[in-house]
């Protein structure tokens, strides 16, 4: 599991923030990379690092329903 050191706007100070899968391709939702989930370890906040751009059309298609203008 990965560690480190980032501010938590829950408690309001840095803290230690820990992965809670152990690497690539034990994460569910990314299986075939890095986890981009952190949790802090004095109040159990999530912090994501890293996300995909959501609206972004992975195939590149211009009739993609999720494509604005």
């Amino acid at each position: 599991m990965g560690q480190m050191n980032r501010y938590c706007r829950e408690c309001g100070q840095d803290q230690l923030f820990d992965q809670p899968h152990e690497g690539p391709g034990c994460c569910p939702d990314v299986p075939e990379d890095d986890c981009l989930e952190w949790a802090c370890t004095g109040c159990g906040a999530a912090l994501f690092i890293g996300l995909p751009d959501l609206a972004a059309d992975p195939a590149g298609r211009r009739d993609w329903p999720g494509r604005v203008a």
